[in-house]
């Protein structure tokens, strides 16, 4: 026997474990028993434990019987039935004890899909596999430093003074406010998913799949995964506007050829770098991910330090602003990167001589004016400081947006101007603004510099505490990216001149970074850092998308994706990184930082919109396994998130919002067509279970009205010895009448004791599934055990269905072969559950020769559905037709009624008030009025219904005789038996009754006699047949189905379906047999039948 003590000597630190035999000395770890002990977890004891390891961290399809303990390892060990669970050693297989449990719990082992993992999952040589280590990651290094890094990106060195200086300190500030806002209900939400239970790695997508299904999972996964794509699409095009524009302008490929060419040209530039660019990060990422690791703190530091330079040089610019002087003609900015001195006259040599400028604006070296630019010569040229510093007060004029126009110039307001128009082939010469600008066009580029907040869940396999960690690191990580957004708003606001601002690329500063010219003590700080950052960012894109797919895929919930799912020996996704390597291709085409921005801020939104409505839901159902560690949280701020992402989604580019909706939403379908046979205990499951709780609460509230009355089935489904569908016509039928829409049960009974057969039961069960899935019947399926089938079918028809969802029909199969066998079971069971619905005032449909009924594939172009109305019981012969008309089976069948005038009834007028009927039921149908003539009882009715009393009493006498030979073998059997003796005056037909096969008896002279006049009366009985007058009842009723056949079969013959009234069962069962003989006799000469019995209330009305 084993146990786990505390260690506390041998120079083991307190708090470590060790295992100790109590039974004989100490063994040692590692010899006879290999294993490693570590801090409060027991690992990799399998000869010891003999605890199989599950893929509990695994992503696939874990559908949990026993969620803790594999019913195969019940019974290993010899400690496992104790003496002391004697009373439960039966069900242990199920109910695992204590002790088992927990030794599971301590095995279980979470790898990561991470990045270090896979460089240790699998070692070269079998033998040698290398000892997980265990997690130990704290919330500063595991959780705020990893989304520090994923925040910060390009948008705050490339994008945050252009935004500031477009909507202006206060528009900005809502814009961040915004941002932060929905990251930050968004981190509630994800902290209090993440909290709930062991989140393996796979971050968001594993909780959101795991919250609402795997429809949501896949189309939100897939969101997440084209949304960190195109992030690392963004971050190699802001790394290449670094370098190109700010690092070395002269490395460009492709030069504009004309003063209007110049964007062209730099997207070209953009296209072919950024190309090189992916092309070397995916080879890095496909060498080894171990090096982007290893990198991942330098590209921190380089962030970090970034940062600082902004603040030491927003504090230096109080007392000493740096300089960086402005070109101004009038209120105009001129760039100045193609002259170098700010006049438009230059003394040289005590000569005043036209400058750099004035040969631009006037295309001439001397002072004449014939062909200079209005604008130039009606206004000055002037200087003003670019980095007015903190103390300037340029806060109040940098408060207010001032959104510009695609191709608007840069003008300062209030600047001294005279305003003329200029010559249009000198606007190069000004800083224009390149798109046109708005609120919304700033929130979606905004937004992607608030994203990165998942970075501490997807490191959820390496953390010591992760239900810890992950909230306090993820919230702590956005307060202080939050912090660093609104101080550096402001800061931009109060030391930067609103134009300079507003200029994107710095071309009124020299072609510097704006952001850097604030910078101390060097731009090139702000430069190198944000290049070196936006490389990093780019490369962990690279390395999280395809893991991200690659989990995606292993979940199988997406069949085509099932190639990305493989990889490398060592778990590397070499597959998803070529896929992702392609699709971020598509962006870098794109080549604008601007345009790909709002595409992943709408597949990120799409994303923590479905985080916050995973939350929402699982609060607001109250699931017993809802219980968050994570405590501050609440459904109202999930939603207020929720509603915060929509609305930024909208807000930010409507078309895109809808195209991103789109692609989720064929996902979804995508994925819910083909079936993901998922059973995660999804939040979705939950809610729908709510809602159908809430729905038939509604209905329970009174029978429906008329107008939505529909049949609700209950379909009794006969099986054969192998438990087979014994008719699976029955099936097609029901999808045809249904299309899809009301209740369908599909019931049926087996014979036996439940405990025996109840594994008979689930394989029926699923037999029946199968066949309702070729048949494409949406419904339900329930099969009962039961000693009698008679009782089986009471109670399917008493029991089935819940609450309003209840079935109002029953479709019952002909018994076929009845008067072929001796059995009566088979008809008294059929008239034993006709007399049944009607006793619940059920409906009742039996299609007879349902072999003939056509399958689903079959289509009848021409036909007549013929019903003959002969009695009224509420209507259903006119709703059936119409509703399997609905199917594409009968769509192109023409309608036929017909009804049964009797001799004084005026039968044109009936047709008249049937046509009138009909037309104001919106149904479209030939109308016929049958006469029937009272004409005498014909000689072959008579003999008909002889026959049949014959035949009926001669079975009769039959099983009389048998009952007697086996009650006579049963009495001798069983003669000191007087529970045996009462028995033997209960009924003699009754279908549960087991008739012994082989039975001895003891013969003496006096039972010899007695079986001697058994016999002879017997052969009186049958001689008296031949004498036998058939009952009048009985010769009226046969006469009626003799009639009402003729008529049908001579009108009726050639139709696709003919529907008839179904008579009632005679209220005396003694001419039960005779009932079968009426129906045969009725329907005789037709292909098929569907006998109809109205449930005993109105199906159909004529009111709106």
């Amino acid at each position: 026997m084993w146990k786990t003590v505390r260690m506390s000597q041998d120079g083991a630190c307190p708090g470590d474990f060790r295992l100790e035999n109590v039974n004989c000395p100490r063994v040692k770890l590692g010899q006879e028993f290999p294993g490693v002990a570590f801090r409060g977890h027991l690992r990799s004891l399998p000869k010891l434990m003999e605890i199989t390891s599950s893929s509990h961290a695994s992503h696939g399809n874990h559908k949990e019987n026993s969620p803790f303990l594999n019913s195969s390892e019940a019974g290993k060990g010899g400690d496992y039935y104790d003496r002391n669970l004697a009373l439960f050693e039966e069900e242990l297989d199920i109910r695992p004890k204590v002790s088992s449990l927990l030794g599971k719990l301590v095995n279980y082992t979470n790898l990561t899909q991470g990045v270090k993992e896979h460089e240790e999952a699998e070692s070269t040589d079998g033998s040698k596999k290398k000892v997980s280590k265990s997690p130990s990651m704290g919330t500063l290094m595991g959780v705020y430093l990893p989304c520090m890094q994923n925040i910060f990106g390009v948008i705050l060195f490339l994008r945050l003074t252009w935004m500031v200086g477009m909507a202006g300190v206060l528009q900005s500030f809502l814009i961040v406010l915004l941002c932060c806002c929905c990251t930050m209900l968004t981190t509630i939400s994800m902290s209090a998913i993440a909290t709930n239970g062991v989140v393996p790695a796979g971050g968001s997508y594993f909780m959101i799949s795991r919250s609402l299904g795997p429809e949501f999972g896949g189309a939100v996964g897939l969101c997440f995964y084209l949304g960190t794509t195109f992030a690392g699409a963004m971050y190699i095009l802001g790394a290449i506007e670094i370098l190109l524009t700010y690092i070395v302008p002269q490395a460009a490929i492709f030069h504009p050829s004309g003063a209007h060419d110049a964007s062209s040209a730099m997207l070209n530039n953009m296209r072919v770098y950024g190309t090189v660019f992916l092309i070397l990060m995916a080879v890095v990422v496909f060498v080894g991910v171990k090096y982007v690791n290893k990198f991942a703190s330098l590209f921190l530091a380089c962030v970090v330090i970034s940062i600082l330079s902004i603040y030491a040089g927003a504090i230096k610019s109080i007392f000493d602003p740096p300089e960086f002087p402005i070109c101004m003609l009038g209120n105009r900015t001129l760039s100045r990167d193609q002259f170098d001195v700010c006049a438009k006259t230059i003394v040289k040599d005590n000569i005043t001589v036209a400058s750099k400028l004035w040969e631009l604006f006037c295309h001439s070296t001397n002072l004449t004016t014939e062909n200079c630019d209005e604008y130039f010569l009606m206004n000055n040229v002037s200087e003003i400081a670019g980095i007015p510093g903190a103390a300037s007060g340029i806060l109040k004029d940098n408060l207010w947006s001032n959104y510009l126009e695609k191709g608007e110039i840069l003008e300062k307001a209030h600047h001294p101007s005279v305003d003329v128009a200029g010559q249009k082939n000198n606007l190069h010469l000004y800083v224009l603004s390149d798109i046109a600008t708005s609120f919304m066009v700033l929130v979606g580029i905004f937004f992607p510099s608030v994203t990165g907040i998942m970075a501490g869940s997807n490191r959820s396999g390496d953390l010591k505490d992760a239900q810890k960690s992950i909230p306090v690191g993820t919230i702590l990580a956005i307060v202080t990216t939050s912090l660093v957004y609104f101080s550096c708003v402001l800061l931009f606001g109060a030391c930067i001149e609103g134009v300079v601002l507003r200029d994107k690329y710095g071309d009124a500063v020299n072609k510097n970074l704006v952001v850097g010219t604030l910078s101390w003590p060097s731009p090139w700080v702000i430069v190198i850092g944000s290049f070196f950052s936006t490389c990093g960012a780019g490369l962990q894109s690279l390395t999280g998308a395809p893991r991200l797919l690659q989990a995606i895929a292993k979940d199988n919930i997406i069949p085509f994706l099932w190639v990305f799912g493989h990889g490398k020996a060592n778990g590397e996704p070499t597959w998803a990184l070529l896929l992702t390597a392609l699709i971020a291709e598509l962006g870098i085409l794109i080549a604008s930082l601007d345009m790909v921005a709002p595409i992943l801020s709408m597949f990120f939104l799409m994303c923590y919109l479905f985080v916050n409505l995973a939350c929402a839901v699982q609060t607001l159902l109250r699931t017993p396994n809802w219980r968050p560690r994570f405590k501050y949280y609440h459904w109202a701020l999930s939603f207020l998130g929720m509603s915060i992402c929509l609305a930024l989604m909208f807000i930010s580019s409507w078309y895109y919002a809808l195209v991103a909706m789109l692609i989720a939403g064929m996902i979804y379908k995508y994925i819910e067509y083909q079936g993901a046979e998922k059973e995660w205990g999804d939040g979705i499951r939950g809610l729908s279970l709510s809602a159908a709780r809430y729905a038939l609460l509604r209905l329970e509230e009174g029978p429906p009205h008329t107008k939505n009355w529909r049949p609700q089935l209950l379909v009794l489904l006969k099986l054969d010895e192998d438990l087979h569908v014994k008719y699976p016509r029955l099936l097609t039928f029901a999808s045809q009448l249904k299309a899809g829409k009301g209740l369908t049960i599909i019931g049926s009974v087996i014979q036996g004791n439940f405990l025996e057969t109840y594994g008979e039961a689930q394989a029926a069960e699923q037999t029946i599934k199968n066949m309702m899935d070729i048949e494409k019947v949406k419904g339900f399926c329930q099969v009962v055990v039961a000693n009698k089938v008679r009782e089986g079918i009471a109670h399917l028809i008493q029991s089935c269905g819940l609450g309003g969802m209840k079935h109002n029909t029953v479709v019952l199969g002909w018994p076929y072969g009845w008067r072929q066998s001796e059995d009566p079971r088979s008809w008294k069971t059929f008239i034993g559950t006709v007399r049944c619905t009607t006793a619940a005032h059920l409906a009742l449909l039996v299609p007879k020769n349902v072999s003939f009924y056509p399958s689903n594939h079959e289509r009848y172009n021409e036909g007549n559905i013929d019903v003959w109305w002969i009695v009224h019981d509420g209507g259903m012969l006119m709703l059936l037709p119409f509703l399997l008309k609905q199917h594409k089976v009968w769509r192109k069948c023409k309608m036929r009624i017909f009804t049964v005038a009797q001799m004084d009834d005026n039968s044109i007028q009936m047709k008249k008030d049937l046509a009138t009927f009909l037309y104001q039921l919106r149904i479209e149908a030939e109308v016929e009025v049958v006469e029937m003539h009272n004409s005498d009882i014909s000689a072959y009715t008579y003999e008909r219904t002889l026959m049949m009393e014959q035949r009926s009493q001669m079975l009769r006498q039959m099983r009389l005789t048998k009952t007697e030979r086996e009650r006579e073998a049963q009495l001798v059997k069983d003669r000191h038996s007087i529970a045996r003796l009462e028995s033997l005056y209960s009924d003699e037909e009754d279908e549960g009754d087991s008739v012994p096969e082989n039975i001895q008896m003891t013969w003496t002279k006096e039972k010899c006699d007695a079986e001697k006049r058994n016999r002879g009366s017997a052969v009186g009985s049958f001689r008296d047949l031949i004498n036998i007058k058939p009952n009048q009842s009985n010769v009226r009723r046969m006469h009626t189905a003799v009639k009402l056949n003729e008529v049908i079969v001579n009108r009726s013959h050639d139709a696709r379906l003919v529907l008839l009234n179904m008579p009632g069962p005679p209220k005396n069962t003694d001419g039960d047999e005779n009932y079968m003989e009426f129906l045969e006799v009725l329907t005789e000469g037709l292909e098929r039948v569907l006998l109809v019995r109205g449930g005993g209330r109105e199906v159909i009305t004529i009111y709106s």
